[in-house]
């Protein structure tokens, strides 16, 4: 059955980190979107961003393209996206899948689901221009996610972007909660990085990451512990796209 999927990044990424888990996702027949938030994009003014903007950015992504019974996806703080988002869209959302992500309450920030994670990092950021930055990008950063290899770390940094703090600590505002709760949710734990880039072979991470969006949406409701080998006897069909050759 073709669904159609919104994949949401989490903070200091784009929706860069989404696309080869995407291409997999494709490869089974979906439709799939990968959009990036407002100022992050490297080299872009993150002056007066705030959380409403990446929730405002994304429904209107989503309106304008007219996308109904959408599967959003969140990894991460893009937890706190996908939540406000079907604050503001329910009749256009499907299903909510929490990839490692935060799931909020109204009234609730990053800084609340997440405090002593995310405070951990406030003491490494800058102040640029004005603006509490953290998460600041260096060619090191991926080792934070477990990724070692020099090429994939190489891709990561020229990409990632600094966050603004403030949008860790602006709270969820939800208006239409009693719509919220009604909307099927899933988990889908990751085992680890969303991001890598595709390998030919389908042996790398995103292809696992793909089926476990798939898993989860067959198979919850539910917290589930999910293992590479159950995934791969139910959807060892899929193979994994040399980006190249699209």
């Amino acid at each position: 059955m073709d669904e159609t999927f919104v994949l949401l990044h989490g903070s200091w990424h784009g929706g860069w980190a989404w696309e080869p888990t995407a291409w997999c996702l494709r490869e089974l027949g979906h439709t799939v979107y990968t959009p990036t938030y407002p100022g992050h994009w490297p080299g872009v003014s993150r002056a007066g961003i705030t959380h409403d903007d990446y929730v405002r950015a994304v429904t209107d992504f989503i309106e304008r393209r007219d996308l109904r019974d959408v599967i959003l996806v969140g990894h991460s703080y893009g937890g706190m996206v996908i939540t406000g988002v079907a604050d503001r869209a329910a009749d256009r959302v499907g299903r909510l899948v929490f990839l490692d992500a935060a799931n909020p309450r109204h009234g609730q920030s990053l800084v609340d689901v997440a405090g002593p994670v995310i405070n951990a990092v406030r003491p490494m950021g800058e102040t640029i221009d004005g603006i509490e930055l953290v998460l600041l990008p260096a060619p090191d950063a991926g080792l934070l996610y477990g990724v070692t290899d020099p090429d994939d770390l190489a891709w990561m940094a020229e990409r990632l972007t600094a966050h603004p703090w403030k949008c860790f600590e602006q709270p969820l505002a939800l208006t239409n909660e009693d719509a919220l709760d009604i909307i099927r949710e899933s988990w889908a734990p990751q085992d680890g990085p969303v991001h890598l880039r595709p390998i030919v072979d389908g042996s790398n991470v995103s292809n696992s990451v793909a089926l476990r969006i798939q898993y989860a949406l067959t198979y919850q409701p539910g917290n589930l512990t999910i293992t590479d080998g159950a995934l791969a006897s139910g959807y060892n069909q899929v193979t994994l796209v040399d980006p190249n050759a699209l």
